[in-house]
């Protein structure tokens, strides 16, 4: 039987049509690419046979995409949603259709840049009401450690959020301050016997205080001002803690390789660690940032092409466990771009919809395999947000997200193409190879090739971390 021409698949199943079964000649089931067939039914995988081994019952609802690339929804742990309170910056509406653009069938929104923060059990139910009824794609949460907040941890966490994010240095946000280590040693006292993980923006202040030096408009001026040097002294303090309360911690958005040596030896010494670097850090160097191109600022920065090269080669021997978008938008006017003051202008990158396709058009060429992908991208990011008995894998009994990708197809990014809310980001312009043909959520067709099913089919995650209180009292 000939395969079908790319161009024509899918074409047969309408947007939120129920799919029954997936059978394609390209299909990623763990460490293999194999033809087979996966059947579904209520949403999940119900059983995953050969290629054409069985005859659709009369009236199955099969999608047959020839040679595509059949793999595990993409998960991304790493999202800066910003609703309620900054919904101007991003919301779940058109957070959520830009990942499911992008092959993203779970993302786990970030407990900062809203207002209010996700700091509190109060909060948490705030931000619960704002996603309500708004999200195409699934949505888990992370609550946020900052000073004093300890004992509305384990009420969030029986709350359903899948760990906590904080600060070692200025998170640019008021309303989320940094913590002191007397603030982290009450917290992972709290975090102890929990299967929870704390996230570390690993970044301490190791400057005098005195204002950076240089022209603002050059890059170079914003690099100095926040060396490796930040990095590797927080991420020594993370191992440290981690290895005294053997909590999970995982350190969010790693830029600079030098820090690697400090996690491989707390690894082999016992400590319960897992590290992130983004779509940014391998795709981008600070050799060909512009002048006054302030849409490439993030923190920590974007580092030159010998780091770049070097994170990729940590990736490709396993000491960095996954790859995320950090996707942190602001409204254009943040970004000072008029002036093209990189000290001033807020901090952040947004690439939610192209994480997919940025990292396949690097990783490619270097040796990564359709496995690769999926382990990075789905597999352990679903692990890290304890997520992974259900998603980020094809197995029986998981849930039936899938993204459907052609990984030899080209195309421009441009912004009628985007669908997160403020367009402006580096990749403008860029020619990318691997594209999204189409995102299944739990067995619903829920885009396909630039069009997306009307009604939000996302739903909220809760997640269990710790076993349920003794009274009956509810938490949400």
């Amino acid at each position: 039987m000939s395969l079908k021409p790319k161009s024509e698949v899918i074409m047969n199943l309408d947007l939120g049509s129920e799919v029954k079964i997936i059978r394609s000649k390209r299909i990623v089931i763990g460490y293999d690419v194999s033809p087979a067939d996966i059947f579904i039914s209520d949403g999940k995988i119900v059983s995953i046979d050969p290629w054409g081994s069985q005859q659709p019952a009369s009236g199955s609802k099969l999608l047959d995409v020839g040679d595509l690339v059949v793999m595990p929804g993409v998960i991304d742990p790493h999202v800066h949603v910003n609703e309620p309170g900054r919904t101007n910056w991003e919301g779940f509406h058109t957070a959520t259709l830009a990942a499911a653009s992008g092959g993203i069938t779970t993302i786990v929104d970030m407990p900062l840049n809203s207002l209010p923060p996700t700091t509190s059990l109060s909060n948490f139910r705030t931000k619960l009401k704002a996603a309500e009824g708004q999200c195409f794609v699934d949505v888990a949460f992370w609550g946020g450690v900052i000073p004093d907040n300890q004992t509305e941890l384990i009420p969030m966490l029986h709350a359903g959020v899948a760990g906590f994010k904080c600060f070692l240095i200025s998170s640019g946000v008021p309303e989320f301050p940094h913590v002191s280590l007397m603030d982290l040693h009450a917290a992972m006292s709290e975090l102890q016997g929990t299967n929870s993980v704390l996230l570390f923006h690993a970044e301490l202040d190791l400057s005098d205080g005195s204002p950076a030096c240089g022209d603002p408009v050059l890059y170079d001026t914003f690099l100095s001002s926040r060396p490796d040097e930040m990095e590797v002294a927080a991420i020594e303090l993370v191992t440290d803690l981690c290895l005294q309360y053997q909590v999970h911690c995982h350190i969010v958005h790693l830029s600079s390789v030098k820090s690697i040596p400090i996690i491989r030896r707390a690894k082999k010494a016992g400590a319960p660690i897992t590290v992130e670097t983004t779509h940014h850090y391998l795709s981008l160097s600070a050799e060909n940032i512009p002048p006054g191109a302030t849409y490439y600022k993030c923190c920590p920065p974007v580092r030159d092409c010998a780091n770049k090269e070097a994170l990729w080669n940590a990736l490709q021997q396993g000491h960095i466990d996954m790859v995320v978008s950090d996707h942190s938008p602001c409204t254009p006017d943040l970004k000072l771009l008029q002036d093209g003051d990189f000290m001033g202008a807020w901090g952040g990158i947004s690439s939610l919809q192209l994480g997919l396709s940025l990292f396949w058009s690097s990783a490619q060429g270097r040796g990564f395999t359709l496995p690769d992908v999926s382990r990075l991208l789905s597999g352990n990011p679903a692990k890290l947000c304890n997520l992974g008995n259900c998603k980020g894998s094809i197995k029986v009994g998981y849930d039936a997200d899938f993204v459907i990708w052609d990984p030899d197809k080209e195309f421009q990014v441009q912004v009628k193409r985007l669908h997160h809310k403020n367009k402006i980001n580096p990749y403008l312009g860029f020619c990318l190879q691997g594209e999204v043909v189409a995102t299944i959520l739990r067995g619903i067709l829920v885009y396909h090739k630039g069009r997306h099913f009307p009604k939000p089919s996302g739903k909220p995650v809760f997640i269990r971390t710790i076993n349920p209180p003794e009274s009956r009292a509810p938490y949400y």
